[in-house]
Order: C-alpha cells, then structure tokens, then sequence
C-alpha cells in the first residue's frame, strides 16, 4: 500500500496554523504542509504507547 492509498485524518485540536502532522491508521505519518510528500511508517501500537507515555512530547 503506497502513501496515495491512505486516508490521513489530522487533529480536530490543531490550530489553523498549518504546522501540524497528520496520521494514517495503517501507521503512518506525513506533515500536513506537504502531502504528496513522504510518509513515515510506524507499527501503530508503539506509536500510540509513545503518545500515551509523552515520550514524544516535547
């Protein structure tokens, strides 16, 4: 499955500034300012633990 193939969805909670990251559920993640983009891909249970623990939190 190709980066086209995923339906990206982004936060209801970012700001229309633009500077956000938008997240597949077959886990992947691209920024919002460049779709066509790469994507990076993750195994979504470590993705979704790491947001969870805040160690991505910056």
């Amino acid at each position: 499955m190709g980066a086209a193939d995923l339906v990206f969805k982004k936060s209801s909670y970012s700001g229309g500034n633009g500077e956000c990251v938008e997240v597949a559920f077959a886990g992947a993640i691209r920024d919002s300012k460049n779709p066509d983009g790469p994507s990076i891909r993750v195994q979504l249970d470590a993705l979704v633990d790491s947001v969870k623990s805040g160690r991505l939190d910056h």
